[in-house]
């Protein structure tokens, strides 16, 4: 069954602890504070001992088996954590996920986690016995737009507020880095006592550490958020991200928004053009909205730019062509951040 995330702590708090949890995302912070819920609760339950088991190569899943059937040491009963860093268990580990979650042992509570799954994986016959038999939680992500509520809600557990300018810049601070962000708020708990917090006192005790995601990258540039994305640019190059990786995912971008804006023109609805081109929800809207805002010529001259860019990259041409290269891609992609 699936639950939300929101509500684990409800479940647990009102409802008999199940037998089998799941648990899947790619925010570390908040899949670590919801299995520690799901421990912490065991423990209240006299569930003693806990078995930890990480699939890896070479994972024996006899050992899952072997697990469940065993006797606790001391009697108690037991926690069995699997853990699943890839996402996909293999043949045999579907096959036995799916014979194990059928014959679990109502003595022990069994809690898997999971990174976040693509749209097959979850289609598959193991997902979808993991959530017939135990409770199925997809942990969200905490994406841009969300990342400021996010540090509200956080800051108001430790009984402190901040102004919006004030949030606008832990959120520049923090971005990409949930659980520095978590360490960062928590700071701010210990250094100053409750209520509101002023900008000098955040200014003055929050470090920057931000990480930006390449794959991001491209969503300053489309939706026209220039300060972010020299942000960004500045935060990659720091970062020491490889200069053909950044081309290529303008090149892409590029070449997308001149196909949208071609066929648009050849008076094709941008929704067919969306589902030829596989544009789906936030991706969809920001391509529109840019191809809405710029003219093909602008596009064609952009895609015309990456190739001069790419000269520079594989040229070498001077001491400075790193520095040359950097500056280049950040006026390529204000060019089309432009509003």
């Amino acid at each position: 069954m699936h639950l939300r995330y929101d509500t684990l702590q409800s479940h647990l708090d009102k409802e008999q602890l199940a037998s089998l949890y799941v648990l899947t995302g790619d925010e570390q912070l908040l899949l670590l504070e919801a299995a520690d819920l799901i421990r912490k609760t065991a423990r209240k339950n006299n569930i003693g001992e806990r078995e930890i088991m990480t699939v890896e190569r070479g994972f024996k899943w006899g050992q899952l088996h072997a697990a469940n059937n065993a006797l606790s040491l001391f009697g108690d009963r037991k926690l069995i954590e699997l853990r699943i860093p890839g996402g996909r268990p293999g043949k045999d580990g579907s096959q036995a996920l799916q014979e194990y979650v059928c014959e679990l042992n109502p003595d022990n509570v069994t809690l898997i986690t999971l990174p976040k799954l693509d749209w097959t994986t979850q289609k598959s016959a193991w997902v979808g016995t993991l959530q017939k038999n135990g409770i199925y939680i997809e942990v969200p992500s905490i994406d841009l737009p969300k990342l400021g509520d996010w540090i509200a809600s956080r800051l108001k557990k430790q009984n402190q507020t901040a102004s919006q300018p004030c949030i606008d810049f832990l959120v520049e601070r923090v971005e990409g880095n949930l659980l520095a962000a978590h360490q960062e708020i928590q700071k701010l708990g210990l250094l100053y006592p409750e209520g509101e917090l002023d900008f000098e006192q955040i200014k003055n005790s929050v470090l920057n550490v931000a990480r930006y995601d390449i794959f991001k990258l491209n969503e300053a540039m489309l939706s026209g958020n220039r300060s972010r994305f020299i942000r960004m640019m500045d935060g990659l190059k720091g970062e020491g991200e490889p200069l053909p990786l950044v081309l290529w995912t303008f090149t892409d971008e590029i070449r997308t928004l001149l196909k949208c804006k071609t066929a648009l023109e050849n008076g094709q609805p941008f929704p067919a053009i969306a589902k030829t081109l596989r544009l789906r929800g936030q991706k969809e809207k920001l391509v529109q909205t840019a191809v809405n805002r710029l003219g093909k010529k602008e596009i064609q001259a952009a895609m015309q730019q990456t190739a001069q860019i790419d000269k520079i990259i594989k040229g070498l041409r001077s001491e400075s062509w790193m520095d040359d290269a950097w500056d280049a891609l950040t006026q390529l992609g204000l060019s089309l951040a432009r509003t």
